[in-house]
């Protein structure tokens, strides 16, 4: 049977593609389309160092994609309203039987739009939807590689040029109504995250396989990088303002960071001697970004001429934020009343089900888990609850 509805079409024009990562970006697609151009800016709204290890043993900056799903959809107000990995055979299938478009994330090498087609492996997203003439693609990802450019745009795709898409993360989410200034402060680094940056370097400086080190950092560097310059851009909105001097200079430092590691990678990769400071440079710039990012971006998120708050009222008013961010997209509702003390169990979207899954997107958006023994019911009434037990 022929597809005759339209699908939804989606403008890139809003997006800053240069600032998103491969996962980030089409759930950017998502949010500006559902709330509005530049909401998208809000995955740069905290700024932090954690790690996870990788399957060669190394560190990586990249998060899990659960960590990073769930921390984006309560950036963005995006409910994901079914999840499944589905295998390759039935895949399309599943997806025209339920109609409207899904967010999917899939290996790169089957994906016939990107460079990476036939070329490397790795996680990528992009919307799908069942149409008029085919299959219906939307991906906002920007990139240079070494096989040419990925751009962003729409195309139509038949089944048989899809044939080889899967196994797949296949997601169908729902917007989620946000008040009007619903945008979290822009926040950078917490406790924890000196020692992460530490033992992160250390890993990589004490690598044997030189080759191996380097290709890594290539791609580490690139999504640090990326990061800063998100947060850069997401704070300067947030105040109303241009990026400053110090801004500015800080992301040209880590674009020599990344031609400098990349150009190592390539000369190591050839049988030649690594360049010296490779790792010394990462850890100079990271010095220097707490400098510049360490503190709350002026604007709305601070009277003009106020005193300074003392650094622990600081963190503290970012963590209620952050934790209100979180519980306010899986309840739908607004975050004020949730700042303002309002007990989870008053909002009728509340249930057992809905604490569960504000416990877990806590944990994935401060990457730690709650003590164990504080999670009972009579300490996890309130925003205040699970920020106290976090700290």
């Amino acid at each position: 049977m022929a597809d005759t509805a339209q699908p939804e079409r989606f403008e890139l024009d809003s997006l800053h593609t240069g600032l998103l990562d491969c996962v980030q970006v089409n759930l950017a697609v998502l949010a500006d389309h559902a709330h509005g151009p530049g909401t998208h800016l809000r995955l740069g709204a905290h700024l932090g160092f954690a790690w996870w290890p990788a399957d060669d043993g190394l560190p990586t900056v990249d998060p899990p994609l659960d960590v990073q799903l769930d921390a984006a959809s309560a950036l963005l107000a995006l409910r994901p309203v079914r999840r499944e990995r589905l295998p390759r055979e039935g895949l399309l299938d599943a997806v025209r039987r339920r109609g409207g478009t899904h967010y999917v994330v899939a290996d790169a090498y089957n994906l016939p739009w990107l460079p990476y087609h036939g070329q490397a492996h790795m996680d990528h997203s992009f919307l799908l939807s069942a149409g008029p003439g085919g299959w219906h693609v939307t991906d906002g990802y920007r990139i240079q590689t070494q096989w040419g450019a990925a751009v962003p745009g729409s195309w139509v795709f038949s089944s048989q040029e899809l044939a080889g898409l899967g196994p797949a993360e296949v997601i169908a989410f729902e917007a989620v109504a946000r008040g009007a200034d619903a945008a979290p402060p822009p926040t950078a680094y917490a406790a924890g995250d000196a020692d992460a940056v530490a033992s992160y370097l250390a890993a990589y400086e004490a690598c044997a396989d030189r080759a191996l080190a380097l290709e890594r950092l290539t791609a580490e560097t690139w999504l640090l990088a990326r990061a800063r310059k998100l947060h850069a851009a997401y704070r300067a909105r947030f105040a109303g303002r241009e990026e400053d001097d110090a801004e500015r200079n800080l992301l040209a430092a880590w674009d020599k960071v990344v031609e400098q590691t990349y150009l190592a990678h390539r000369r190591v990769g050839r049988g030649r001697a690594e360049p010296p400071g490779v790792v010394d440079r990462l850890r100079a710039v990271l010095a220097d970004e707490v400098k510049v990012f360490g503190e709350t971006a002026p604007g709305r998120g601070a009277a003009a001429g106020a005193p300074a708050a003392a650094p622990g009222e600081a963190g503290g008013e970012s963590l209620r934020r952050r934790v209100a961010a979180v519980a306010a997209a899986v309840l739908g509702v607004d975050e004020e009343p949730l700042l303002r003390g309002a007990e989870f169990e008053s909002f009728a979207s509340f249930s057992s089900f809905r604490l569960v899954e504000i416990i877990e997107r806590v944990e994935g958006e401060l990457g730690r888990e709650l003590d164990a023994d504080e999670l009972v019911p009579e300490n996890l009434r309130r925003v205040e609850d699970l920020c106290r037990i976090a700290r």
